[in-house]
């Protein structure tokens, strides 16, 4: 990847800083696109443009610019449902990717890679495949069906560059404060108790460094090209086992089960099969859940320490 040009689009979110880190110290010359200002990533030379892929306009100050590799990270998870501000979610996820798609310079583009999302399963039974038809059950999974299948279109119609990785739950430090799992650690720091849903809802939980590896061999992968590839720990466990394997880790906090109802609509077992990105990219999950919250514990430990606020 040395001097290679690479657009990170929402490179100032979760995952998207944690690729700008990785790229920048593998030599890239990196370009971060991002609807708001931020402080810059510690430790990373990269230029920032600021745009809102939603806007044609945004993209002048720098579509001129011919990348070898863009990683499409935009869009905010929200699940609001499609007469409240659903209209919205499909605007950010969708429409953004096709003006980003339009006002691509392709000369020497060599990959693309779109980040999707397990929600694109909707309610089907686990282990979900990609061989699986999507089945989105809110305007935020249909915006992400949509987008994959643009990607797939246009690798297998106008020999496109594109890959889908449909991420499930990624996790680690400098993640949103709103989010589960820094709810969750934030909670038993303070030795609060708080409280959640029954928990018995399964999911695949995959740390955020174990993520970055598969999109970069994504990206250096021809055989990935066109592919939707899941990427997740392929390991289900119950909310409650990890509500209890923080609590237990951290040694405080007391959850109080049962007092939130589960999300309505929301699928009771969602994990990936991996297979697909065993074969094709030849990567698997390095990191153990321990030992990838116990990284985890330790940065939100010194965030409340110093009383900072992650607000990606």
């Amino acid at each position: 990847m040395r001097d290679q040009k690479c657009l990170v689009v929402g490179g100032h979110g979760f995952i998207g800083q944690h690729l700008v880190k990785r790229l920048c110290a593998l030599g890239a010359d990196v370009v971060v696109l991002s609807p708001k200002s931020s402080e810059s990533i510690t430790g990373c030379d990269y230029r920032y443009f600021k745009a809102d892929i939603e806007q044609m306009g945004s993209f002048e100050s720098f579509n001129e610019i011919s990348f070898n590799y863009v990683y499409n990270l935009a869009g905010y998870i929200d699940h609001s449902p499609f007469f409240k501000t659903g209209r919205d979610v499909i605007n950010n996820h969708y429409i953004g990717l096709l003006n980003l798609l339009q006002c691509l310079d392709r000369s020497n583009l060599k990959s693309f890679v779109q980040i999707g999302s397990s929600d694109e399963y909707g309610g089907l039974d686990a282990p979900q495949v990609e061989t699986m038809r999507e089945a989105p059950i809110s305007p935020y999974s249909v915006a992400k069906c949509h987008a994959t299948q643009m990607i797939q279109m246009l690798a297998k119609t106008e020999s496109f560059p594109g890959t889908v990785l449909r991420f499930f739950l990624v996790y680690g430090p400098c993640q949103n404060n709103k989010r589960f799992l820094p709810q969750l650690i934030q909670g038993c720091l303070e030795d609060n108790a708080f409280p959640t849903s029954k928990g018995n809802q399964q999911r695949d939980f995959c740390y955020v460094d174990d993520v970055i590896d598969a999109i970069l061999l994504a990206s250096n992968r021809s055989e990935a090209i066109g592919e939707v590839i899941n990427i997740g720990s392929g390991s289900p466990i119950t909310i409650k086992e990890m509500i209890q394997k923080v609590q237990y880790l951290v040694g405080s906090g007391t959850p109080l089960f049962g007092e939130f109802p589960d999300r309505k609509g929301e699928n009771p077992s969602l994990y990936a099969n991996i297979d697909k990105a065993k074969r094709i990219l030849d990567w698997a999950p390095k990191i153990s859940l321990e030992d990838g919250l116990k990284k985890t514990i330790t940065f939100y430990r010194d965030v409340l320490r110093n009383n900072k606020e992650i607000l990606l």
